[in-house]
């Protein structure tokens, strides 16, 4: 890169190299670029001998280059086709050696299998539109629940797991149970009379709404617009342990607090029975919020050094390397076969040739070969012949003897 001066202003010009390395940089320093899906029509696949897969990903506006490892295919247990609709997932960065940014693929999955999360996505925008998820209208927990409502499924897993952590941690607290389905068609309009029992009947002083973990579409009654509402028209506090620590649903986003699992939600709502005096416990929050500082600095300290350490990794140059030499070995492999195709047409010419002029296509012109009948010797002149010699003529369909009556060796050729 080098500077110089225009009408007074430094600026500076570029290399091609440097611009595209600074362009690479700049993409894979955003981490949105850097895990992310993308949907789109599959075009222009290919699967060379290294196991690669290279593909554009397109729709009616633009389209996208796109480049799936050997070692990632080999997990795929379904690859597309051209002409499928697909999802995705991987990272945006640029393949400097052509200079075109592309997305270098770890996953993928038809669009289908998406609809469920389309359809998640659409309810969530709509209902936080609504002002369903406005943290100001999230009510704080009770510090000592008298009593506590519990709207599950009976018969699950979930409840032993609260009534447990209840037993351990806070047994003075009594427990109100409304029984409801929790997968399932029935269970949206079972968990809303439930949670409209324990508002109207309970007497409790907080709500815990838990299941146990299951597929997306166990957990779908949950992503109920009416349990929605519920849960924002609640009188009480209402806590959700649904799932697992990764699984995130409707209710969990309206609900007061969401705890990762049902446990955790039992934790949160109940003190320890050997809880400490007020100083202790003013004492253990201090505590608390300082390490959650501390730890929150650490992390970001980490990211950016995760994050410089991605931008001087030679991996993309790695990368590039290799789908160069997948580009070369294309163009050697066409070399090849067009030298080929030449050597054949030279050789096909060079036996055209050789058979027009062969001694056959001589005699077929109507010349012929002289020999002597004695020995098959030839005759190239008159002086070889004598008067009364056998000879034999060879013409192009076959052999006639005769006998020399006469030589003249005064002819010469003009």
């Amino acid at each position: 890169m080098r500077q110089f001066s225009l009408f007074g202003l430094e600026s500076q010009i570029w290399s091609v190299a440097d611009l595209t390395r600074h362009i690479r940089q700049s993409l894979e320093s955003d981490y949105r670029l850097q895990d992310l899906w993308v949907s789109g029509e599959v075009s222009n696949l290919s699967r060379p001998a290294s196991g690669h897969l290279y593909f554009t990903l397109k729709d009616e506006q633009a389209a996208l280059r796109c480049v799936m490892w050997r070692s990632e295919v080999s997990l795929q247990t379904d690859l597309a086709q051209d002409g499928d609709m697909i999802e995705v997932h991987g990272y945006i960065s640029v393949y400097e050696s052509g200079g075109q940014y592309q997305l270098y693929a770890d996953g993928l999955q038809k669009a289908g299998e998406g609809a469920l999360h389309q359809k998640f996505m659409l309810l969530k925008a709509r209902l936080e539109s609504e002002g369903l998820f406005d943290p100001t209208r999230k009510r704080t927990l009770p510090s000592w629940p008298d009593r506590l409502g519990i709207a599950t499924s009976p018969t699950g897993a979930a409840l032993q797991d609260v009534l447990n952590v209840l037993r351990r941690r806070f047994p003075l607290t009594t427990v109100i149970l409304a029984p409801t389905p929790v997968q399932g068609d029935d269970a949206p309009e079972g968990i809303v009379n439930a949670l409209e029992m324990l508002n109207q009947h309970g007497q409790v002083d907080v709500i815990l709404l838990v299941r146990g973990g299951g597929s997306i579409e166990d957990l779908w009654a949950f992503n109920d617009e009416r349990v929605a509402h519920a849960i924002a028209a609640s009188q009480v506090p209402v806590v959700t342990g649904i799932g697992h620590a990764t699984d995130i649903v409707i209710a969990d986003l309206v609900a007061d607090v969401h705890a990762p699992t049902p446990s955790a939600a039992a934790e949160m709502v109940t003190p320890h029975q050997r809880a400490l005096a007020q100083e202790l416990k003013d004492l253990r929050l201090e505590l608390g919020r300082l390490f959650g500082e501390r730890l929150m600095n650490l992390r970001s300290k980490l990211a950016n050094l995760i994050r410089s350490l991605q931008i001087a990794s030679p991996r993309a140059r790695f990368y590039s390397a290799r789908q160069r030499v997948d580009e070369m070995a294309d163009r050697g492999l066409a070399a090849l076969r067009y030298g080929l195709a030449l050597r054949k047409a030279a050789v096909k010419g060079a036996a055209d040739t050789l058979h027009a002029v062969g001694p056959a296509s001589i005699l077929a012109r109507g010349y012929a070969v002289v020999m002597r009948a004695d020995d098959d010797s030839l005759v190239r002149s008159t002086h070889q012949v004598g008067v009364g010699d056998a000879l034999k003529l060879r013409l192009h369909d076959g052999t006639i003897s005769a006998t020399t009556d006469h030589v003249d060796s005064t002819h010469e050729e003009d």
